[in-house]
């Protein structure tokens, strides 16, 4: 990931409702979310949503897909990946160690039984 990018997702990242739209959609998993659900989720408007959905998926932080008649967002689990991975590369001045803790909390967790419907 380029500089510009890494600043194109943080910005998407720094308003709140998308902050909270990139958060549900990463608990749904791979599954997914209908952009209804989301908004209800998050408590705002279908059309707000939508702003919010394009500004996201422009950044590289969700992806689209069509099923029949609807539109299934997810979270872009690569961009994330890299977002991570543009921060923390060249760690630590070469004490790799020291980041260890912050990359094992980006790994995945064993669900909770609880889970995101679309």
């Amino acid at each position: 990931m380029e500089e510009r990018q890494a600043r194109t997702a943080f910005a998407a990242l720094s308003q709140e409702t998308r902050l909270r739209i990139v958060r549900l959609l990463v608990q749904a998993g791979p599954e997914g979310m209908a952009a209804g659900a989301i908004a209800e989720a998050v408590e705002v408007s279908p059309s707000n949503v939508s702003f919010h959905l394009k500004d996201l998926e422009h950044a590289g932080m969700i992806v689209p897909r069509r099923e029949a008649r609807s539109i299934i967002y997810s979270a872009d689990f690569t961009g994330l990946r890299d977002l991570i991975a543009f921060l923390m590369k060249d760690c630590c001045a070469g004490h790799p160690e020291i980041c260890a803790p912050a990359l094992a909390a980006a790994q995945c967790k064993p669900s909770t039984g609880k889970k995101a419907r679309a």
